[in-house]
């Protein structure tokens, strides 16, 4: 969930300078005279919805590394640090992908994957998820996070996001548009501040609504990523143990801009901002896969 919250931050917060610099340099030039010209202002919304996706989505990577403080094992140090990167090399080439970077930051249990593109990935553990679980637990843990890269989890939320950036851009320049025009009925040739007000107010009011969405779609990946696991490992128990043992600790709190690529988030009260499935419902999702 705060992985999400993040993204949809980033995304908000390069939407609002694209929306400042195209106003500054005339570029917006779907207010006319005569009205909105929406062919336009669809034009507009797609480049300022998906320019803050994409955006998101190629910093992400460098994002993880300094969010969570993450050390990348170039030269393995020890036993553990050994096996993580012969692990990750052979399940990568099962799925079929160029080896990720591997790291280890310090913290609960937890891990995470990232990248915009598949051959240039990272996957990173937590010292605490090392240390509460067993080789054929952490092996399933690496096991998904790999199915999330060789599912493109990370370009396919970016699509996505796009998509509802720009139609929360849109649809919240024509509301502004009516309630300046037809509701405080400004006759002037340029946008009153009832405009502006709205158009903001409706972004972060359609921004949230498009949250909900974008979640609903990274708890459909999780499954997709537990199944994927199960496929990797060539059996689902080990990834069953794994979530069993993560719903008996307390999972450990992500930096926001990771939690969604997580292997466990706290769902807390407010379900349809959840990122990840309850423990229990994936892991009766994997039953009845067995």
């Amino acid at each position: 969930m705060k992985r999400v919250f993040l993204f949809l931050a980033t995304n908000l917060a390069v939407m609002v300078v694209l929306g400042v610099v195209t106003s500054l340099l005339g570029v917006n030039k779907f207010l006319t005279t005569n009205g909105l010209n929406l062919p336009m202002l669809l034009a507009f919304s797609a480049v300022v919805g998906f320019t803050g996706a994409i955006f998101s989505l190629l910093i992400s990577k460098p994002m993880a590394k300094w969010s969570t403080g993450a050390q990348v094992i170039s030269s393995p140090r020890n036993e553990t640090e050994q096996w993580l990167l012969e692990t990750v090399r052979r399940l990568s080439a099962k799925g079929n992908i160029g080896m990720p970077e591997v790291a280890i930051y310090e913290g609960d249990p937890n891990a995470f994957a990232t990248g915009a593109f598949k051959n240039s990935s990272l996957v990173a553990v937590s010292t605490g998820l090392l240390e509460s679980m067993t080789k054929e637990e952490v092996e399933a843990v690496l096991a998904h996070e790999i199915a999330h890269i060789v599912n493109g989890d990370m370009v396919t939320l970016t699509l996505i996001q796009g998509v509802l950036n720009t139609f929360v851009v849109f649809l919240a320049k024509i509301v502004g548009y009516f309630v300046d025009r037809v509701v405080l009925k400004n006759d002037r040739a340029g946008p009153g501040i009832g405009y502006y007000v709205t158009d903001i107010a409706c972004q972060i009011l359609f921004g949230l609504a498009a949250s909900i969405i974008v979640a609903w779609f990274s708890r459909q990946r999780e499954f997709r990523a537990d199944a994927g696991a199960a496929s990797l490992m060539g059996t689902p128990q080990p990834m069953i143990k794994a979530l069993a043992r993560l719903g008996g600790v307390e999972a450990g709190e992500l930096p926001k801009s990771m939690a969604a690529s997580g292997i466990s988030d706290k769902a807390g009260v407010m379900a349809l901002f959840s990122s990840h499935p309850p423990i229990e419902v994936r892991i009766a999702a994997l039953q009845n896969r067995a």
